[in-house]
């Protein structure tokens, strides 16, 4: 795997270049040596961010984590990307590498299974009329009932598209093509 690091309005040392590289280096033997991992750390105040994005064959993984250490935000992100990999295993077996779940043995006892999810369940439906509409107008329709997100379709182009609120407090537009 290959990793590449970005630092954000900071500086990465090489003691947290050896790290991250330690670190996301043990993801390594679920994805294929030309796989991409993205890592961007980020500080504001006293709080630190990192973000891992992984692209493989289709499918992005990603996870993002906030602390007062650093060390401790890429131990987090690390067992919150492992986690999402174990628990859709099933899913993910054909796409990852061959041996990725073969289970280690470290004195005689197996590595700790985090349970698999076995499958979606939707616990409610919604039928949504998509209106053509501004993205101003849509990101306050979707502040005025609350939601995290809201589809809609564009005025100018009548192709759909979705604006949704993000953890920085910003918005974000995703628009949608059929090419």
């Amino acid at each position: 795997m290959k990793i590449i690091i970005t630092g954000r309005k900071m500086d990465v040392t090489d003691a947290l270049h050896e790290t991250i590289n330690k670190k996301v280096g043990k993801l390594s033997k679920f994805f294929d040596e030309d796989t991409i991992a993205n890592v961007t750390l980020s500080v504001q105040k006293d709080r630190y961010t990192i973000e891992v994005t992984i692209h493989h064959k289709g499918i992005i993984f990603r996870a993002e984590e906030t602390q007062n250490d650093m060390y401790a935000a890429i131990d987090l992100v690390i067992d919150v990307l492992e986690r999402q990999i174990r628990k859709n295993k099933t899913r993910l077996s054909k796409k990852l590498k061959e041996s990725a779940f073969v289970p280690k043995v470290a004195g005689g006892v197996e590595e700790n299974e985090v349970e698999e999810e076995s499958e979606f369940k939707i616990v409610k439906t919604k039928h949504h009329f998509i209106k053509p509409m501004s993205h101003e107008e849509a990101i306050l329709q979707m502040n005025l009932l609350g939601h995290q997100f809201f589809v809609f379709s564009d005025a100018d182009t009548f192709a759909p598209a979705i604006v949704y609120k993000r953890k920085d407090g910003n918005y974000g537009l995703i628009e949608i093509s059929n090419s």
